[in-house]
């Protein structure tokens, strides 16, 4: 009986946590804005593979801007998911590694990502029959 409350109370708790995400001001928007957008995904899932230097980085994501890459950057590390570590030397070296909290997140979002990867027929195939009915 005691594990069956147990269990109840963590549904209770993930849903009463998702139906704040679906509130206007919930905090967690901003961050969920931040791992889930096109390069965010990209970023943390370039960095659970190894730490990178920016340019280095920019090449493994590819086609990111170096303005958008840096902003991605930074709101990262701002959320606490990305560690910048900018080393005093000529020239300057700045390598870019992933968090515990990061590394938590990247495997969120790269199981997102393998799905996507797997889906990409029956979503052209659901966009093909789609296109057709409305032409």
């Amino acid at each position: 009986m005691a594990v069956s409350r147990a269990v109840g109370a963590a549904v209770g708790e993930a849903v009463s946590a998702i139906e704040g995400v679906k509130q206007p001001m919930c905090p967690s928007r901003l961050i969920l804005e931040h791992v889930t957008s096109r390069w965010g995904v990209l970023v943390l899932v370039a960095l659970l593979e190894r730490s990178y230097r920016f340019s280095e980085l920019r090449r493994e994501v590819g086609g990111v801007s170096e303005k958008m890459l840096a902003q991605t950057l930074q709101a990262l590390e701002r959320d606490g998911f990305v560690h910048r570590d900018a080393k005093p030397v000529i020239p300057p070296r700045v390598d870019y590694s992933l968090t515990p909290l990061g590394v938590e997140a990247a495997e969120q979002v790269s199981a997102l990502a393998r799905w996507t990867e797997r889906q990409v027929d029956a979503v052209q195939s659901a966009r093909e029959a789609y296109d057709e009915a409305r032409a």
